[in-house]
């Protein structure tokens, strides 16, 4: 009678022991890479307006161009964990390999686009005449460094299935330090101007996917992997990752909706919008992190043929992030008057974007599930379903954020469609899992 809540404490204390183990390096790391963008803007912004405008075009096409291909990070994450639970490292490792030479031939094609399509590109994002040259010249060199920051994800992907993630924490680390260093020699010490700003940081970028090439070339020495590129393996990868690249384009879709539907309601709505955004982006952060253990974790067991041990994660997982959820939301409300002015002075800014906030805060908990239960259900390879809900998620959210402006809603109300969003993105995940059908063992799926 008394020994069966001393096990379900015991696996709670395990499972809450591999969660922190697996998520506290992951936010190190997401929290890293963004700043290489802010380490960027601090020493172009002295140069002058038209060079940080021009890197601020520059800088978002090169951020969607690299969050487009997540999906190497993801997949390969999901697709080694569960060669890890299988207990055979040297497919593991073999996996990852394929995941990285599709990398490769991925930053190479954007790499033939990107060169000489960078002028029209940055026109699109309509640029200045004064800002368009700098953008244009930061876009090309940049561009050298996409499949760098390609291997670096799907390396990373192989490292969290291997249940590793302070590799990527050190790298992330490492990586940012040397960029701002190489940035200020070459944008003040060598008078490169912004075009130094985008050397030091392809530098950087392709110093870090070096690293992780060693790490993992020695990982397949040891267990005797083949390095060599594997047309069938390269494919399967691409298979794996293509439901996922439907599922962050989808999302992306909805991020764009809602800032063209913000610039819609007027000036004072748009500037509270890009501040809200940029707040609810950093509490992804740490919800992700929890997402990124939940695919290490459930990969493993799914690999092990331990749906038991895969579901009482998920359970585990999901009190986590309402947990953490909670606690953030928290933190919005208590900090919302300190952190406005932050961002700015205008009352009116403050204004529209005080009861959004509140919106933002109490959604938190519901992002917490939601960000958990997609990490479970990438870990678990179901991909085709995560693709297929942000679809149905996106048909729901983009006719009501639309007619927010119709019906005279301003910030709060499309704010409400955020959450509107998160909350069907958390139903059709909680059916899946509710359903079993993502439980799926082996060593593939």
């Amino acid at each position: 009678m008394t020994q069966a809540p001393v096990t379900t404490r015991a696996t709670r204390r395990r499972h809450d022991r591999e969660i922190v183990m697996l998520a506290v390096p992951a936010f190190g790391a997401l929290v890293a890479e963004p700043l290489f963008v802010m380490a960027d803007s601090a020493i172009v912004g002295h140069l002058g307006t038209a060079q940080l405008a021009g890197l601020g075009v520059a800088s978002a096409l090169l951020t969607t161009a690299v969050s487009v291909f997540v999906f190497l990070a993801y997949a390969t994450t999901a697709a080694v964990a569960r060669r890890v639970g299988a207990g055979d490292l040297q497919a593991a490792i073999r996996q990852g390999m394929d995941g990285i030479w599709l990398a490769l031939l991925i930053g190479a094609t954007v790499i033939a686009v990107v060169l000489p399509a960078a002028p029209s590109l940055v026109g699109l994002f309509g640029a200045s005449d004064t800002a368009a040259p700098y953008a244009t010249t930061y876009l090309r060199i940049s561009s050298l460094g996409i499949p760098a920051m390609l291997v670096v994800l799907a390396a990373t992907g192989v490292l969290r299935g291997l249940q590793n993630t302070r590799t990527p924490l050190y790298v992330a680390i490492t990586g940012f330090v040397a960029n701002g260093v190489l940035n200020l020699g070459l944008v003040y010490g060598a008078d490169l101007g912004i075009a130094g700003s985008a050397w030091g940081t392809v530098i950087a970028q392709w110093g870090m996917a070096a690293v992780y090439l060693v790490v993992v070339v020695r990982g397949a020495h040891r267990h005797g992997a083949s390095l060599r590129p594997d047309a069938t393996g390269i494919r399967a990868s691409a298979q794996a990752g293509a439901p996922l690249l439907v599922r962050t384009l989808s999302l992306r879709a909805i991020l764009l909706i809602a800032t063209a539907v913000a610039a819609r309601l007027g000036d004072a709505d748009i500037a509270a919008h890009q501040i809200i955004l940029s707040l609810w982006s950093l509490l992804a952060f740490a919800l992700d992190a929890i997402a990124i253990a939940g695919q290490a974790i459930i990969g493993r067991y799914l690999g092990a043929d331990d749906p038991q041990g895969a579901q009482a994660a998920c359970r585990r997982m999901v009190q986590w992030g309402i947990a953490v959820g909670v606690v953030l939301g928290l933190l919005v409300i208590v900090s919302r008057p300190l952190f406005l002015p932050l961002f700015t002075s205008d009352s009116t800014v403050k204004d529209t974007a005080l009861p959004a906030l509140i919106m933002v805060a109490l959604s938190q908990p519901i992002c917490g599930v939601v960000f958990v239960l997609d990490g479970v259900l990438m870990g678990a390879g179901d991909g085709p379903y995560l693709a297929g809900a942000m679809l149905v998620t996106l048909a729901v959210f983009a006719p009501v954020a639309l007619l927010v402006p119709a019906f005279g809603g301003g910030l709060t109300a499309l704010w409400g469609a955020m959450t509107l969003m998160m909350t069907v993105r958390m139903l059709t995940l909680l059916l899946r899992t509710g359903s079993g059908r993502w439980v799926v063992t082996g060593a593939t799926r």
